[in-house]
């Protein structure tokens, strides 16, 4: 019998990323027996996670960082998150192994120049036949501002400014040579077309950059624009620039107001709605039985490590609560300009549901406050599909516990089921994760 929603949902298809943290999302899922235990520096592990996910047909996978510790080093020591490779130079080896599968990587507006930027980021996308992706964020971590020669980072409203014009030049960079303006002719010692060629000669409040950049336009036109982040500045920043936008959201009543919400302000930026994909992040343990996924979700809370659940808390709160105790409430807590919307959602779940931080910890240490699923595939596909029915959500990136075997179930099981739907691709449709995401080529100003 088909499934009930199938020809409701036959339009639309569901767009999967995978947030690649290689020692797993779930706090302590590096210590079980199936992880590997050097995952974030072994790029032999972190090859066979992208190969398994460009066998699913997965769009991309997402690397996030930060310019340097997201926390103190001395509480480095039981937490393998600290350790990570430099995005664009693991991305561009990946490159090199992989086909069709999208590569997103994390770069900062603050502590960068956009011409940097830009080249790397065309590099990656020339290098990769048109599959790269920015993720852009405007560093919510204080600690990064020390490797810069800063006390403190900037006001959050000054970082999304400086980020609004970060990202004008870095896409006026880009168009800096057209597709057609590299001829390398033998015949006539011809290399570049200098009429094809356009000086961007850019002069703002942040930034003043010449140009050109010394690449012709990606293969898809403009590497994908991603950004992650809730807040207000973000938002605008999203419906201004963003191609996919990765938020967090807990409920679908959330879910839908955010998503209702970004996608209204396209307009006033001459945008369509389908212009941006927006993907929460959900965090998905699968079972073959109900009672296997939730006997999992338990085996994974008892790996987590107080210290380092508490340290997150204190990390995303921008408070220091390493010397509250885990059975008291979570005290009062000063402004911050970091991580202002996660905070906000810390806050509100501890007032909500009464919460000690020991329980408010367990509930930020899987998710952080992501969409939390356990369930089978068929369940799983149900809560995805709704939320996609509902203009919850255009697609999701995936939160996995750990990995490998938290992938490889969703991949094995969750997958196929929404394949029998008609939910998800079976074949990837083009060579670019610009094609594969749906989004249009961006127009060459200069034809």
């Amino acid at each position: 019998m088909p499934h009930k929603t199938e020809k409701m949902i036959s339009m639309k298809q569901v767009k999967l990323g995978v947030f690649l943290l290689p020692s797993g999302q779930y706090v302590g899922a590096w210590r079980r027996a199936s992880a590997v235990a050097d995952a974030p520096i072994n790029f032999a592990h972190i090859s066979d996670l992208v190969r398994t996910c460009e066998a699913a047909k997965l769009d991309f996978v997402f690397l996030a960082d930060s310019d340097g510790l997201t926390r103190p080093w001395t509480e480095m020591g039981r937490d393998p998150s600290s350790l990570a490779l430099e995005p664009m130079t693991l991305l561009a080896a990946l490159a090199s192994i992989t086909e069709n599968i999208g590569l997103v990587g994390s770069v900062s507006t603050e502590f960068n120049e956009p011409f940097h930027v830009a080249r790397k980021l065309l590099s990656l996308d020339q290098i990769s036949g048109g599959r790269a992706g920015w993720n852009l964020v405007t560093s919510a971590w204080k600690l990064a501002a020390a490797n810069f020669g800063q006390e403190h980072l900037r006001s959050h409203a000054d970082r999304y400014e400086r980020a609004i014009e970060f990202v004008e030049v870095v896409k006026g960079l880009w168009d800096s040579i057209d597709e057609s303006g590299v001829d390398f002719d033998k015949a006539t010692g011809e290399v570049v077309d200098l009429e094809k060629v356009h000086v961007l000669g850019y002069r703002g409040r942040h930034f003043q950059v010449e140009g050109p950049l010394n690449l012709p336009r990606s293969p898809q036109g403009h590497p994908v624009i991603v950004q992650a982040g809730s807040s207000e500045p973000g938002r605008e920043l999203a419906a201004r620039t963003a191609e996919v936008i990765f938020t967090a959201q807990s409920t679908i009543d959330d879910a839908k107001a955010f998503y209702a919400d970004v996608k209204g302000r396209l307009g006033k930026y001459g945008r369509s709605p389908d212009d941006l994909k927006i993907m929460p992040g959900i965090f998905p343990i699968v079972g073959k039985t109900m009672e296997e996924a939730q006997t999992k979700s338990r085996d994974l809370a008892a790996n987590v490590d107080p210290d380092v659940a508490l340290s997150n808390l204190s990390m995303f709160t921008g408070t220091d609560l390493s010397g509250c105790s885990l059975d008291e409430k979570l005290p009062d807590l000063p402004e911050t300009e970091g991580h202002t919307t996660r905070r906000q959602m810390i806050v509100d779940k501890a007032r909500q549901d009464d919460l000690t931080l020991r329980e408010l910890f367990q509930w930020f240490g899987a998710a952080r406050g992501h969409f939390y699923v356990v369930g089978t595939a068929e369940t799983i596909a149900d809560q995805i599909e709704t939320w996609l029915r509902e203009e919850a959500a255009d697609g999701f990136n995936l939160m996995v516990p750990d990995f490998p075997n938290g992938l490889t179930e969703f991949c094995d099981l969750v997958v196929p089921e929404l394949q029998r739907r008609g939910l998800f691709r079976t074949e990837y449709e083009g060579p670019t994760l610009r094609a594969n995401l749906g989004l249009q080529v961006p127009a060459n100003p200069f034809l």
